[in-house]
């Protein structure tokens, strides 16, 4: 029952995303040509260097985008598909890496609510407080399904460990092997994440208002 709860709350959070992204995010098109390929939205997706709320969230509807288009035939794809197992290991790499990407974006955007430290003089604003690191972890909590899937495709990419593929297939197969030899793990980084939220607000709601 816990887990249908969690489940229906990180869909809350992705509809509320949408919503927003609905709103300020423009149609994607270039000139005439309509963007329409698993390949073509994950170009569109770029990391900003000052990672604004509403440009990661920008950046994972590019990637949700990418999770559920069609791929573009063999010959336009990221890395050279010479036959139908490069082809299978090509999709199983580049769905576990959007996962992956989906992951950071939603810790990103999770960082922008969370206050990391409860300090004493935030006293006056301590539901405001309370209120914002409850968002953060409502963002957090979804980047659980998301890597639960990168090991799903990961696990299908290992199996196929013996091809290798070139260009930014590379950078996969890499993430590819730190995912199944345990050296990338965003559990370990959510719960650490979420750990740390859940000390911040406590210490926020043992404030005492009244003494500021």
């Amino acid at each position: 029952m816990e887990n249908n709860l969690g489940n229906a709350d990180n869909r809350g959070v992705r509809r509320a995303i949408v919503f927003f992204l609905l709103l300020v995010v423009p149609t994607v098109t270039a000139g005439a040509w309509v963007i329409r390929y698993a390949e073509e939205f994950y170009q569109l997706y770029h990391e900003h260097l000052h990672h604004y709320p509403d440009d990661t969230m920008e950046d994972i509807e590019y990637l949700e985008q990418a999770l559920s288009s069609d791929f573009a035939n063999p010959l336009y794809a990221l890395a050279t598909i010479k036959n139908p197992t490069d082809w299978e290991r090509y999709r199983d790499l580049f769905k576990m890496h959007v996962n992956l990407k989906l992951v950071y974006s939603y810790l990103t955007l999770g960082s922008k609510w969370d206050k990391q430290n409860a300090y004493f003089y935030n006293a006056p604003w301590q539901q405001q407080n309370i209120d914002s690191l409850n968002t953060a972890e409502k963002i957090y909590r979804v980047g659980y399904s998301y890597w639960a899937q990168a090991q799903e495709w990961s696990a299908k990419a290992w199996a196929l460990r013996d091809v290798h593929l070139d260009k930014l297939a590379t950078d996969w197969e890499d993430e590819n092997l730190r995912i199944q030899t345990g050296d990338l793990d965003y559990k370990e980084t959510l719960d650490r994440t979420l750990a740390h939220l859940a000390q911040t607000r406590a210490t926020f709601q043992k404030m005492d208002q009244t003494t500021y």
